[in-house]
């Protein structure tokens, strides 16, 4: 592992551009002058944050933290976001006119193993980020707006699902934001993940004695597994890319008492939200089955389904460019089968979302108490701060060039027109 972050080379001649003259900062000074003197205050934000690991719709502590932090900045924060207790949103906006850029910091942990996820560093990356933009657009004084938002409940919940269908995004032209993961040293990935749809599933027995009079109970535990069972015998039939996984969960379960009551959580994924929907009926008849062999009733709930993310292309060349060639970060297309919920956002308006790579122990990637340790890590901080620089100069590049922003928009509408045919979609 290193400490230090890699040699910066120039920025091509178009991300100089100033506004006043020679004697003017360039972008790249200002955006890299401000992230770093902040990097001191954002490490110490990822730290408590990492040490106070907070689930779905609990991110009370992280919601009080950076939201203060924000309005310390100069930023006019909303706490308590469009009716969501954890979510947040900070303004700056200068001038008349402009473009709108958000951004999207996550602050939720899994349950038993913290910040498994690293989302410490997403959230200190939306601030960096943030707070980046607002510092050029006043030094350059260029017009515009840039929102922040703190997303509660990536983890399950669909936070920025909720916050898409009340109108957090409506006002933003492009939102941008990045995600930690293993891999190697100072590379990223702008490849897309897949759909998930969250299913809860529980099953209602009748209770007995388990050795005086097992006929009389009706057993919901045997009803979970034997839906266990059938989703495993379906994974033979299901594509390489999709996935089913689940657990089993109940209450004051003991071996002589015939189960009353089960519960169990699935996540259902496929490449695209539009191929999810018949692997999740196939997860159902395997439910329902399992109901009727053990004379069981059965509640099925279903989430709100995550979308596949649709990564911007114009967004993503002109990121891979900007890390390349001033941080010598190298960035694939490489996706993967993990889901999120900006995959909604990304339908919704031009969205880039890099992964970028953190050191980790051997088999330690996400979801790991390994990847937790590692997100904590000064390496780890290390490497987020050059993707936030990268962030800041495409989310200047953004505010400053219209012809730039039209050629994004181009690239959605493409987008959309082959997700809508699947016949057209290109190969991944």
């Amino acid at each position: 592992m290193t400490t230090g972050c890699p040699h910066s080379p120039e920025l091509p001649p178009s991300y100089k551009k100033t506004s006043r003259g020679s004697n003017t900062p360039s972008v790249a000074l200002t955006i890299e002058k401000t992230i770093d003197s902040l990097n001191a205050k954002l490490r110490d934000l990822s730290c408590k944050i990492h040490a106070h690991p907070e689930l779905m719709f609990e991110e009370r502590y992280a919601h009080d933290l950076l939201a203060d932090f924000m309005s310390g900045q100069g930023f006019n924060v909303t706490r308590h976001y469009l009716g969501l207790d954890t979510a947040w949103r900070a303004e700056f906006s200068y001038g008349r006119g402009g473009s709108v850029v958000g951004v999207n910091s996550e602050m939720d942990a899994l349950k038993g193993i913290g910040h498994a996820c690293g989302h410490n560093l997403i959230a200190v990356s939306g601030v960096g980020v943030a707070i980046a933009l607002k510092a050029v657009m006043e030094t350059l004084r260029t017009p515009g707006k840039v929102i922040l938002l703190g997303t509660p409940a990536e983890e399950s919940g669909g936070g920025k699902i909720i916050l898409l269908e009340r109108g957090a995004y409506k006002e933003m032209d492009v939102c941008i934001m990045c995600h930690p993961g293993p891999g190697r040293e100072h590379s990223a990935s702008i490849g897309p993940t897949i759909a998930m749809q969250a299913i809860e599933v529980e099953y209602f027995g009748h209770s007995a004695h388990a050795g005086a009079a097992p006929w009389e109970g009706t057993n919901a535990l045997d009803a979970a597994f034997l839906a266990y069972s059938s989703v495993s015998l379906l994974r033979q039939h299901m594509k390489p890319e999709q996935r089913i996984h689940g657990i089993i969960q109940g209450k004051d379960w003991s071996p002589n008492v015939i189960p009353d009551y089960s519960k169990m959580r699935w996540l259902v994924r496929s490449p695209t939200h539009t191929e999810l929907s018949s692997l999740v009926r196939r997860a159902k008849n395997c439910f329902e089955a399992a109901s009727l062999a053990t004379s069981c009733t059965l509640k099925v709930t279903a989430d709100q389904p995550y979308y596949d993310l649709q990564q911007n292309s114009v967004l993503g060349q002109a990121f891979a460019d900007i890390v390349g060639g001033r941080y010598g970060v190298q960035t694939t297309t490489a996706g993967t089968t993990a889901s999120t919920d900006f995959g909604n956002v990304s339908y919704a308006l031009p969205s880039l979302h890099p992964a970028f790579a953190i050191p980790t122990s051997p088999n330690g990637g996400n979801h790991t108490p390994g990847f937790a340790q590692a997100a904590a890590t000064q390496e780890a901080h290390d490497a987020m701060l050059i993707i936030t620089k990268g962030l800041a100069l495409l989310g200047y590049r953004i505010l400053s060039d219209p012809q730039f922003l039209r050629e994004v928009r181009s690239a959605r509408d493409v987008m959309l027109d082959m997700s809508s045919n699947p016949n057209l979609r290109p190969r991944r």
